[in-house]
C-alpha cells in the first residue's frame, strides 16, 4: 500500500500545528511550533521547550515533547513538505 501526502509549506504547517496545539489538553501559554522539518516520513516539530535557567528540562519541557510528538503522529500521515 502506498501512502500518499500532501505537499505543503513549512509556513501553512506551522500555521496547522500551532492551531492543534492550542486545542491539545497538555497546552501551556507560550507553547508553540516555530520550525518544521521532514526527516523520511516524519515531521518534526520544534520550538521552546521551556528550559530553566541552567538550560535543563522542566515539568513544562515533558510537555512541550509530548505536544509536539503528537503533532508528528497526527500530521506526518496528511503532509509533506514543498
Amino acid at each position: 500500500m502506498q501512502r500518499t501526502t500532501q505537499a505543503i509549506s513549512r509556513q501553512a504547517l506551522l500555521e496547522k500545528a500551532n492551531a492543534l496545539i492550542k486545542e491539545h489538553d497538555d497546552y501551556l501559554a507560550g507553547m508553540q511550533a516555530d520550525e518544521v522539518i521532514q526527516q523520511g516520513n516524519v515531521l518534526v516539530f520544534r520550538g521552546p521547550f521551556f528550559l530553566d535557567a541552567e538550560g535543563l528540562p522542566t515539568a513544562k519541557t515533558t510537555a512541550v515533547f509530548n505536544v509536539f510528538k503528537h503533532l508528528a503522529v497526527v500530521l506526518s500521515p496528511l503532509y509533506s513538505l514543498e
